[in-house]
């Protein structure tokens, strides 16, 4: 993108990245703390009190990692960055909220799944006018 491109989305949008008041303000106030996997960068004040998140493309919270949510919300006080964390085996990898796009989980049945449900089986029947 271009330099021009990037000042006007700042100026007008305020879910593409950062805005022109978070830019001055991360300037001024913001104490770099890390990036994630995504390349969000994370911030805080200087006295830790207050924590922000300048998201790399659209602003959406399910695009920050786990290790990085506790982090946000002061769950924990060390962010990911500077901890040696190894997930278990048994942990998935963290994805995305896909609701409201072509990806997102439709059911069995669900109006936007073109598959059949399956019928229901057991001592229920649906109900029928």
């Amino acid at each position: 993108m271009s330099k021009t491109k990037d000042w006007l989305l700042q100026i007008f949008t305020w879910w593409n990245g950062q805005t022109i008041g978070t830019r001055l303000h991360t300037w001024r106030f913001g104490k770099p703390v890390g990036e994630d996997e995504r390349g969000n960068l994370f911030y805080q004040t200087a006295d830790g009190k207050r924590r922000w998140v300048i998201y790399n493309g659209p602003a959406e919270a399910s695009a920050i990692a786990p290790g990085w949510h506790g982090w946000m919300h002061h769950r924990v006080d060390v962010p990911p960055s500077k901890e040696d964390y190894r997930p278990h085996v048994w942990e998935k990898p963290h994805e995305l909220n896909m609701t409201g796009t072509g990806k997102a989980y439709r059911p069995k049945g669900s109006l936007l799944n073109t598959a059949e449900r399956p019928r229901v089986t057991g001592d229920y029947d649906a109900w029928q006018p």
